[in-house]
């Protein structure tokens, strides 16, 4: 249930679905299985063990997309229809034409469509209206607008913006290196991408290298720039930060601390509630000093789509 890479959005200031609101209009659309001519389904699954679509603790939700795709990998239509167009070859006498071999490969597919393994992906998202996010649990922001989008159309309507800062998160990062130090609550770790200007783009990686030394300053005077940056949030959370704006890698450093010692009861339930309650508690608090760090404009509502 931990988030590992998170896409931000902002929720408008007057947010007003409610939990039981949210739980119905989920339910209206949950996921169906593909039928016999559908490579692909979409629709709300359960959130949590306890079969709720909306899973709520303490005003702050949590939602989930199930995505089921048949898969049917074009390599396989293509062999099964270069079989099948020998076999046809033989019986007329001539081979087979661009036409005929397009009309083969659609009725392959449609024949090897209902036989097609299914496979499942699920999203998470983290609504918090009391702070205006709305967190996509997704490592590109094509799933992430896959989910915003159904939610979207479950809705009716939405009302959210990508997270946008006053400073780009490239030039911050570039900075901070520069200057060996990042703002208040942060700390620089050991993971470091740095991208030239030019049209092509040559890339440096660090990965576990010390980031204080003259060789970074000096690769940046050259003309470099930070395209992503290991970071350290009050000793509590690590993750990467990219010149997108999105927070990968986040690994939450304290959660065997805050959980309960050896021998106390907690039920799975009772520690679900408990995780989701440390993991949106933190991640609130990060996001917001991670904007004021960037700058963050005035909240713009985005048109309904």
């Amino acid at each position: 249930m931990w988030f590992k890479n998170l896409i931000v959005y902002r929720l408008p200031e007057d947010w007003s679905v409610s939990a039981s609101e949210l739980e119905d209009k989920l339910a209206a659309h949950q996921l169906l299985p593909c039928g016999s001519f559908d490579m692909q389904s979409k629709g709300w699954v359960f959130s949590s063990d306890l079969e709720r679509y909306v899973h709520t603790v303490n005003g702050q939700h949590l939602i989930a997309l199930g995505v089921d795709q048949k898969l049917l990998p074009g390599s396989i239509i293509r062999q099964v229809a270069t079989e099948r167009a020998k076999e046809m070859a033989k019986e007329q006498g001539y081979p087979v034409g661009r036409r005929q071999m397009r009309e083969l490969k659609m009725r392959v597919t449609e024949e090897l469509r209902g036989r097609a393994l299914t496979r499942k992906r699920i999203t998470h998202a983290w609504i918090d209206p009391v702070n205006h996010w709305l967190v996509v649990n997704a490592s590109s922001e094509g799933k992430a607008e896959e989910l915003v989008e159904t939610l979207r159309n479950t809705l009716g309507s939405l009302q959210v913006t990508l997270l946008e800062t006053e400073r780009s998160p490239s030039s911050a990062l570039t900075a901070w290196l520069m200057l060996g130090d990042a703002p208040a609550y942060f700390t620089i770790d050991d993971d470091l991408e740095l991208q030239a200007a030019d049209e092509s783009k040559p890339t440096i990686r660090y990965v576990r290298h010390p980031l204080d030394g003259k060789e970074i300053r000096t690769q940046i005077q050259s003309g470099m720039f930070a395209t992503r940056l290991g970071l350290t949030w009050r000793d509590r959370v690590s993750f990467v930060l990219n010149e997108k704006l999105h927070v990968k890698k986040v690994e939450f450093l304290l959660v065997e601390k805050d959980k309960p010692a050896d021998g106390e009861d907690t039920d799975a339930a009772e520690q679900f509630d408990i995780d989701f309650t440390l993991m949106t508690g933190d991640l609130a608090q990060l996001l917001s000093d991670l904007t004021a760090a960037l700058g963050a404009p005035e909240q713009k509502q985005a048109a309904a789509a």
